[in-house]
């Protein structure tokens, strides 16, 4: 057999996608019968049809699906391929995507960040960091949009199936009130004892978000929101304003507390204590730039 060719691969890929092969001409800028010419001449080549053609539409084959899902990975590696050499022949010798949560990129993976770029052999590495939410940063992962992810490991870790990943750093989830509110004075407390004062919320999506609510919902209480912000410095504002508390990572808030007047009493649920993991596709399918990095990150404390 003939070897594949891309060009092809990838049309082919995109009459999958949209089970159509004139659309599939229209996203290309090419005429449908060129396409359809194409997809003759692989499935000529690999010597079985690929395609079932409908009345309105086309759908793979069995054959087809499984070419699919190889199709998928040689673009992938192509995609790769030209993405590090064009940092190469831009003077980089390496460049590496980073997707973190909005807690990791709070706390310390920044100064991390800083810390690997900072050492003479990694002068031309170039990091890209981007914040996402741990959902989003599985999948961006997954589907080869990164080659490393950041995000709260849950304790069952069905999130991260099909991943490998590495440890990389904790945190622990306190109340944050200004510093004369009613339960400033104490020392430590569960989240269902601070559930009758009014909150300062996050996006939905939000891991510390999810687990207030959730803890909420257990303890058939209601969760009062006063103010939504997008972010941990919005909600220390708030605190600050005494519209409302906070409940956020001990470490986003202790830098912070006494310019603010505020309190950090660190809570006592089993949810409390948290784990973040690195997440990335295969180690040895990752650049040479982007191993040091996690190499880096994984000996973080």
């Amino acid at each position: 057999m003939r070897d594949l060719d891309l060009i092809t691969l990838r049309l082919f890929v995109a009459v999958c996608d949209t089970r159509n092969i004139a659309r599939a001409a229209a996203q290309a800028n090419l005429v449908g019968s060129t396409v359809s010419k194409r997809v003759a001449q692989l499935e000529e080549q690999v010597g079985t049809p690929l395609l079932v053609r409908r009345r309105h539409g086309v759908e793979p084959t069995a054959a087809g699906e499984n070419l699919l899902e190889h199709a998928r990975d040689l673009l992938l590696g192509a995609r790769r391929i030209e993405r590090d050499m064009a940092a190469f022949a831009a003077g980089v010798r390496g460049q590496v995507r980073l997707l973190a949560t909005a807690s990791v990129m709070a706390e310390k993976l920044v100064d991390d960040v800083a810390g690997f770029l900072h050492v003479p052999a990694h002068a031309g590495i170039h990091v890209e960091l981007e914040e996402r939410n741990s959902i989003q940063v599985v999948q961006g992962v997954r589907e080869g949009v990164a080659s490393l992810g950041i995000c709260w490991h849950s304790p069952h870790g069905a999130h991260l199936q099909g991943l490998q990943n590495q440890t990389y750093r904790n945190d622990r989830l306190a109340l944050i009130v200004p510093a004369d509110h009613p339960l400033a004075a104490r020392g430590q407390l569960a989240f269902a004892d601070a559930l009758d004062f009014d909150y300062v919320g996050l996006p939905v999506n939000s891991a510390v978000q999810a687990l207030l609510t959730r803890t909420a919902a257990e303890q058939g209480r209601p969760l009062r929101y006063r103010v939504i912000v997008s972010d941990f410095q919005a909600a220390l504002r708030v605190v600050r304003a005494r519209l409302a508390i906070s409940v956020m990572p001990v470490e986003v808030a202790e830098p912070h507390a006494a310019a603010y007047g505020l309190c950090v009493v660190p809570l006592t649920d089993a949810w409390a204590p948290r784990e973040f993991t690195l997440c990335f596709r295969d180690e040895q399918a990752l650049t040479p730039a982007a191993r040091l990095l996690l190499q880096y990150l994984s000996q973080a404390l």
